[in-house]
């Protein structure tokens, strides 16, 4: 015979105090690790590879990230003008753009300083992230002048960055014209005249040229090709295989952090789920060998005290989901290790990560219930009813 789920029910309800604060311990497991991998989730999720796979990174041979990265002005016109892989628009013009990258230190609106990506961008820079970046508030900067953009984060979390006001670069100031918008690490950034920038901070040189390529075109292969070129040696990555290059660092970091926490607050979680079982197998020792003398088998038993701490598992995963659920999309920032610039993103509780916070908390009910749930099976009738 098997145990009801009804009286596996009952029995949790008979002792909700003890069993609310098992869950209760499991439950801030659970929020922990959604919390933090909530965290990990939205930062990857802006370098996520837009899947344009035509869009080609040319980089400093060695450089992990733009920000490493330096592309002389002749290399750059070199790449754009003579590469075969390159394509041009209809009037023969090479889509191709040379930004520069670098991080300048910002007031925060909530206190402290921060280093922010400013970037500097050419005309083509905007065509060919079409679709991707979008202006929400204001006026696309003009050319030559000393104006910049700004990511839309960045007017909640930074000092001088709402449309209109003015940000000091090294002695030059420069006039927020409009507010850009995307799902990327480009909507967290200042983007501005690349010439302008340039003469702003006395950098002579280019972070990097991005361009769009070909159909057809192996990146690999144009990749090897320019490895040891003499005139311009690059590095050549896809834009997908560049995006997700960016977050090992710190995804990494998050990752780790995330795994430690959860073990930790785990066994805490396990013990506590333990106790409480082998405290209601001691209270219930008679019940046992009643349940044992009427031919319910020890299986049953088993399993009906497993189901038991499994149950005040998933209760302790939907407290602690519901702890965390408040973050999600709450926005923030974080310093990318790759590019050592502040990054603004939002948690994000995912459908993935909300299952596997599910099933955290249930395989953490189901090790805690394992040796009390086999303590009560292994109880003989005779010696439980000794125990009156």
């Amino acid at each position: 015979m098997a145990l009801s789920l009804a009286y596996t029910l009952r029995n949790i309800a008979v002792r909700r105090s003890a069993s609310a604060l098992t869950a209760l311990g499991i439950a801030m497991t659970v929020a922990v690790f959604a919390g933090v991998f909530a965290l990990d989730s939205g930062f990857r999720q802006i370098y996520k590879p837009r899947g344009d796979t035509g869009l080609a990174i040319y980089l400093r041979p060695g450089a992990s990230s733009e920000g490493e990265s330096v592309v002389t002005r002749e290399q750059a016109e070199i790449l754009s003008k003579e590469r075969p892989e390159i394509a041009r628009d209809a009037e023969g013009r090479p889509l191709a753009a040379a930004e520069m990258y670098l991080a300048v230190y910002m007031h925060k609106i909530d206190g402290g300083r921060t280093n922010v990506a400013l970037r500097g961008i050419q005309p083509m820079s905007i065509d060919l992230r079409e679709g991707v970046v979008h202006k929400v508030e204001g006026e696309w900067l003009h050319w030559g002048t000393d104006e910049v953009m700004v990511g839309q984060p960045l007017t909640r979390r930074i000092q001088n960055c709402r449309l209109g006001d003015t940000i000091a670069i090294n002695t030059m100031s420069f006039r927020v014209v409009g507010v850009i918008e995307s799902d990327t690490a480009e909507g967290g950034e200042i983007w501005g005249d690349v010439d302008r920038l340039m003469e702003a901070l006395e950098r002579p040189v280019y972070s990097r040229v991005v361009a769009r390529v070909n159909p057809g075109v192996d990146v690999a292969a144009v990749a090897e090709e320019l490895k040891h070129d003499e005139r311009t040696p690059m590095q050549v990555m896809s834009e997908p295989e560049y995006l997700a290059k960016q977050t090992l660092a710190t995804g990494d970091m998050l990752g780790t952090l995330g795994l430690i926490l959860t073990i930790v607050m785990g066994v805490a979680a396990i013990l506590g789920a333990m106790n409480t079982m082998l405290a209601s197998v001691g209270a219930r020792t008679h019940e046992i060998g009643v349940l044992l003398a009427i031919g319910y088998s020890r299986t049953s038993i088993f399993l009906s005290f497993l189901l038991e701490a499994a149950l005040i598992g998933l209760i302790g995963g939907v407290l602690g989901l519901l702890i965390a659920l408040p973050f999600n999309g709450l926005e923030t920032g974080l310093a990318n290790w790759n590019t050592f610039t502040d990054v603004s993103f939002a948690f994000r509780v995912t459908p993935t990560l909300a299952l596997q916070s599910f099933l955290l908390a249930f395989t953490l009910g189901l090790i805690g219930g394992t040796l009390p749930a086999l303590r009560a099976s292994r109880l003989k009738p005779v010696e439980a009813f000794r125990e009156l």
